[in-house]
């Protein structure tokens, strides 16, 4: 059996912060009923669409059929035809009601009202659907491609960097930084062991330019004297999550970012992006957000 420490270096948070992604469940149900819900409000809006397309075409050739089987039942539509029945379903279940075809037959009547009803129901569960949808509260929160390792102040410090996207601020910011690596035990026993890295500041008021995260490598953090190669063999993962408090919706956000070993650089520093124009105001340069650059060594 092939060990675990071969295998590939597999991200436990994706770039784009997905989690479940890069996790597969086994002996799970795929879909509860009781999660249909969140099974819908989490499925991508392609998906949605196409889903709600589906249900909307088997539902009216139901309808169709049972039409077709009340024989000679709408008024001016051609008998045992499907698609003027179809027509006729989807003007009932949207309450168009053209006036060209109508039912004749008690049958027909019972089977409009209860489409009829069952139209209201699924307008109302699709819009609930879709502005629950648009609604749902969404970060968009940058982070540098890689991380790095520089001297700040005499101390080995772990640095990466995040941006808000959008014009307003996140209040009362929070980020949290999780070291996940391989361990064996003195029993041999195999574990991905997670550690919390300590930061210099935790926490931002009012998150609304960059925000420059920094972990100090002393005696108590769990990178002391640790190399990148040690990284690598151990398979670590920097995991970052972001959250607070958007000032437009007042609702909570989040966000979620990770390194791999492959993308701590070692004696790098971030490219300075903060600048002053010549009115003074304060500048910062997006277009070098991920841009490093070596550590110059003084004589």
């Amino acid at each position: 059996m092939k060990n675990n420490r071969d295998r590939q270096p597999q991200r436990l948070v994706s770039r784009t912060g997905s989690f479940t992604l890069n996790v597969v469940r086994l002996g799970l149900p795929r879909l509860h009923f009781a999660d249909l819900y969140h099974w819908l409000l989490t499925l991508s809006w392609p998906r949605f669409f196409i889903l709600i397309w589906l249900s909307y075409t088997l539902t009216n050739s139901f309808f169709a059929l049972a039409y077709l089987a009340g024989g000679d039942c709408i008024a001016n539509a051609r008998p045992g035809s499907f698609k003027d029945a179809f027509y006729f379903s989807v003007q009932t279940m949207a309450t168009i009601g053209y006036g060209a075809m109508y039912p004749r037959t008690d049958y027909a009547n019972t089977i409009v009202c209860i489409q009829a009803l069952f139209g209201l129901w699924g307008v109302a569960m699709i819009t609930g659907l879709a502005f629950a949808r648009f609604s749902k509260p969404t970060a968009r929160v940058i982070f540098s491609r890689v991380a790095v390792i520089a001297s700040f102040n005499g101390v080995p410090t772990l640095m990466y960097r995040t941006a808000n996207q959008r014009s307003n601020q996140i209040l009362e910011a929070q980020q949290r930084v999780t070291l996940i690596r391989d361990e064996v035990t003195s029993e041999g026993d195999y574990m991905r062991r997670f550690y919390d890295l300590q930061l210099m500041r935790s926490q931002s008021p009012i998150f609304a330019l960059t925000w420059t995260v920094m972990h100090a490598i002393d005696e108590n953090s769990p990178l002391y004297k640790l190399t990148a190669k040690d990284l690598v063999e151990q398979q670590a993962e920097i995991v970052v999550t972001l959250t607070g408090l958007d000032e437009t919706v007042s609702q909570t956000i989040h966000a979620r970012h990770s390194f791999v070993a492959s993308e701590v650089l070692w004696d790098m520093r971030f490219v300075d992006i903060l600048l002053r124009s010549p009115e003074g105001k304060r500048v910062v340069d997006y277009t070098r957000f991920h841009e490093v650059k070596a550590v110059e060594e003084k004589l």
